[in-house]
């Protein structure tokens, strides 16, 4: 029987999109209103929660059940806002399976105890009420911790360290997170007045700089960071001079003009150049052609070695960007400058 049903639901897998389970399906090119893609890491589980608690257990991890329904605004902005963060996503990933369960669905089910049942059913049955919930389970199955409704990004590391740390042996969330006290990211954006200003015209001329676009968001630790310390210094500011500089946040409406011409929003663009982390850093030549991009966690002499990549024009002779920042290292310490890479 547990064969059967794992054959009948690789076959859903194979035939319907990734991007998409079987119940949230209409037709040929349609979804339900207010769908929001899960990420696509999400783990695709044949819904035996008692296998997913083994299966993660056995790879030192723990699972998140994420409970959510089409048209929630906040299952949006989990998915939009902490899980476009880089920092977010590699401990989630790192430290958990993540598996989506639809509050209404009716996708089959077996529950922690072996019981067959159904999505809706599953969730009333963990008094699932509102979305989204993560329920974090250990390794037996019982809930660790219990997140009902949106955690700011800085609430949400902290969560994802309580639980993959186990100090829930040791005491309640409540306590854990007034002791750590993480600080809130700013909610702003750190549009410069030296950058280019909106409305964005971002095509290039003969003869101009090449571009460097920071791609952001508002709800961002990481970006205020990369501004408020990281673009400071002397260094990162000389290096950022050869560039034109503009900041486009993610899910902003704002009209621009791409570096290629096309004329769209800052959030249509950012979904075009399959933007997935902010803080990204992406760099366009003179043709408006995109030459080279980070999109993880980077401190300073990483940051300022990008910039100095793309401005030699050293990607055009040496693709590997690593190997770039190695030789980079390496003459440095010839001339006894120490190198540092977490400073």
């Amino acid at each position: 029987m547990l064969y059967l049903k794992r054959c009948m639901a690789l076959i859903a897998m194979i035939f319907v999109s990734p991007l998409f389970a079987a119940d949230e399906q209409l037709g040929e090119g349609m979804v339900n209103p207010g769908y929001v893609d899960r990420p696509a890491w999400f783990k695709q589980s044949f819904l035996d929660i008692r296998e997913d608690v083994a299966e993660a257990s056995s790879e030192s991890k723990r699972v998140m059940l994420y409970f959510y329904q089409d048209g929630c605004p906040y299952c949006e902005r989990l998915v939009r806002v902490n899980f476009a963060q880089h920092e977010i996503v590699e401990k989630t990933r790192s430290g958990f399976e993540a598996i989506a369960i639809n509050l209404w669905g009716d996708r089959e089910v077996t529950g922690l105890k072996g019981e067959v049942t159904t999505e809706k059913q599953f969730a009333k049955s963990l008094r699932v009420q509102f979305t989204p919930t993560l329920l974090f389970l250990d390794e037996q199955g019982k809930v660790a911790l219990r997140v009902n409704g949106f955690y700011p990004p800085h609430k949400m590391v902290a969560a994802l360290d309580y639980v993959a740390g186990k100090h829930e042996s040791a005491g309640s969330f409540r306590d854990y997170y007034a002791r750590l006290a993480p600080k809130p990211a700013s909610g702003k954006l750190h549009r410069e007045p030296g950058y280019l200003q909106p409305t964005l015209d971002l095509r290039r001329k003969a003869g101009a700089k090449p571009l460097l676009v920071f791609f952001e968001q508002k709800q961002c630790a990481t970006c205020d960071e990369l501004h408020g310390d990281t673009l400071k210094r002397k260094p990162l500011q000389q290096a950022m001079a050869y560039f034109d500089v503009a900041l486009v946040d993610i899910w902003s409406n704002d009209p621009l003009i791409t570096p290629d011409g096309k004329r769209t929003t800052a959030r249509n663009w950012a979904k075009q150049m399959n933007v997935q982390f902010t803080p990204s850093l992406l760099f366009f030549d003179s043709t408006g052609s995109e030459t080279f991009r980070t999109e993880a966690y980077l401190r300073a002499f990483h940051v300022e070695s990008a910039m100095l990549y793309v401005s030699s024009g050293a990607y055009n002779s040496e693709p590997e960007f690593q190997r770039f920042v190695q030789g980079r290292a390496d003459q440095l310490h010839e001339q006894g400058i120490e190198v540092d890479l977490w400073k």
